[in-house]
């Protein structure tokens, strides 16, 4: 795509694609909810690789029901599922938030009136392996929900045909629409946008957890005044590392995935998020994707090598400091690639920013 046909309708685009193929059960790399076995196992043969630490340090559709009152901001905890009573003698149910493979409905809180967004699933149509996803997803989301980088998860209802997840309610959409709306963000607002993601990293990260699936669409904006407060939401293929390189599943979106997923090559491990992370901060500094193709072919083959570029156009306003960073994070090789914690490190993220306390009194309005 030439310099000058490159819009943020590429954003449109790309994520209208993403959605429908949501829909259709596809458009995510292959195996996208299929677990491989291998990540099951104890494979002994790593353990020259040494621990997991040691290798991260040596590395350096949407339909409208009822609407609930929002009047009440009870800050008191969700009653726990452990109580004996059922989802529903505890809550009720509002409008649905998402549609899809599975629902998101906004309910609230009987007795404290506290607003929340719970994913309902249909036991019955969930194949083992599915059932197994569902198991490592409410695992690694009660492992990192102390963080306050990524959406709560409060409680989790296993009934005999449901479960449900009681997750914190987010008002302000998703990333995507908002760099959509304004284009770009400033280097200072992509900054901000960018820390709160890494601290969700590095802690998830820290705690062994590799997300697999960061990207713009999932990165949830905490209230409607805001656009730069945001929470890591997606942990629909979140899954424990055990021991470095511990992860051989296809599994992504287009145009995020790290090339090591796509290479199996051999294995990988929670720095393909940082990949991710860096394909984001592409999108809000440049206001379009750095892998675009005429087909899925061409965009996997531009990630395999690492091709992409910083037009004139769009990155002549763009620090170098920026551009380095990027190109840490989008490094093929993930020995090589930048940490959550070293790219917090980074000469980007050091710099003082004149306008961060201009921004947050803009958003406190």
């Amino acid at each position: 795509m030439e310099e000058e046909e490159l819009m943020v309708t590429d954003l449109s685009a790309a994520k209208e694609a993403i959605q429908k193929r949501a829909e259709e059960g596809t458009g995510q790399v292959q195996g996208i909810k299929k677990l491989n076995k291998l990540e099951s196992l104890d494979v002994s043969f790593t353990a020259g690789l040494g621990t997991f630490e040691e290798v991260m340090a040596r590395r350096g559709k949407r339909t409208e029901l009822e609407t609930l009152d929002e009047g009440s901001d009870s800050k008191k905890k969700v009653e726990d599922s452990k109580s004996g009573k059922s989802f529903e003698a505890l809550y009720s149910w509002g409008r649905a938030i998402e549609d899809g493979e599975f629902t998101v409905h906004e309910c609230r809180h009987k007795q404290t009136k506290e607003i929340v967004a719970v994913k309902k699933l249909e036991v019955g149509m969930l194949d083992p392996l599915d059932a197994v996803a569902l198991q490592s997803e409410i695992e690694c989301l009660k492992a990192v929900s102390d963080s306050p980088f990524v959406v709560k998860l409060h409680d989790v209802f296993d009934e005999p045909d449901f479960t449900y997840m009681v997750l914190e309610r987010m008002r302000g959409g998703d990333l995507i629409d908002k760099v959509i709306e304004r284009k770009h963000y400033t280097e200072a607002e992509a900054r901000l946008v960018a820390r709160k993601v890494l601290l969700g990293l590095e802690h998830c990260h820290n705690r062994r957890i590799a997300i697999r699936n960061i990207k713009a669409e999932s990165l949830l904006i905490v209230d409607e005044h805001s656009y730069v407060d945001v929470k890591i939401s997606d942990f629909s293929f979140a899954k424990k590392v055990l021991y470095p390189n511990a992860l051989r599943t296809q599994c992504g979106t287009e145009g995020y995935v790290a090339p090591e997923v796509l290479h199996h090559r051999p294995a990988y491990d929670v720095q393909c998020d940082m990949w991710s992370l860096g394909v984001v901060l592409y999108i809000l500094l440049g206001g379009y994707r750095p892998f675009r193709g005429d087909d899925e072919e061409e965009v996997e083959r531009k990630i395999r090598y690492g091709e992409y570029k910083f037009h004139k156009r769009y990155w002549k306003d763009i620090s170098e400091d920026a551009k380095i960073l990027l190109s840490r994070l989008l490094t093929v090789n993930p020995i090589a690639r930048i940490t959550a914690t070293g790219a917090m490190n980074s000469d980007w993220f050091l710099m003082e920013d004149e306008d961060s306390e201009e921004i947050s009194e803009e958003e406190g309005k």
